[in-house]
C-alpha cells in the first residue's frame, strides 16, 4: 500500500494498525516512495562489546600531534 505524506499524517493511527497485521506502507512525496512504515521491534540480541576485536588497528602515533598542526588548528599561524 502506497499513501501521500498528507493522507498518512491524517491516518497514522489506521496505518500503524495495517503495518502491525502484516501489510507493508509505503509513505510517497511527490508520488514517489519516501518511506517506509515498520513497526517497532525489540533488539532481541544484546550488544556483544569486543566483538571486531583485532579487525581495527590504530597506529601507535595516533594521538600525537606536532606543534605546528595544533598551532594551525588554535590559529596561531
Amino acid at each position: 500500500m502506497q499513501v501521500n505524506m498528507h493522507e498518512a499524517k491524517s491516518q497514522l493511527s489506521k496505518l500503524g494498525k495495517k503495518v502491525w497485521e502484516g501489510e507493508t506502507v509505503v509513505i510517497a512525496k511527490a508520488g514517489k516512495p519516501y518511506l517506509d512504515l515498520v513497526p517497532h521491534r525489540e533488539n532481541i540480541t544484546p550488544r556483544k562489546p569486543g566483538r571486531l576485536t583485532g579487525q581495527i588497528m590504530i597506529a601507535e602515533d595516533f594521538d600525537k600531534m606536532s606543534l605546528d598542526v595544533i598551532a594551525g588548528f588554535e590559529g596561531e599561524l
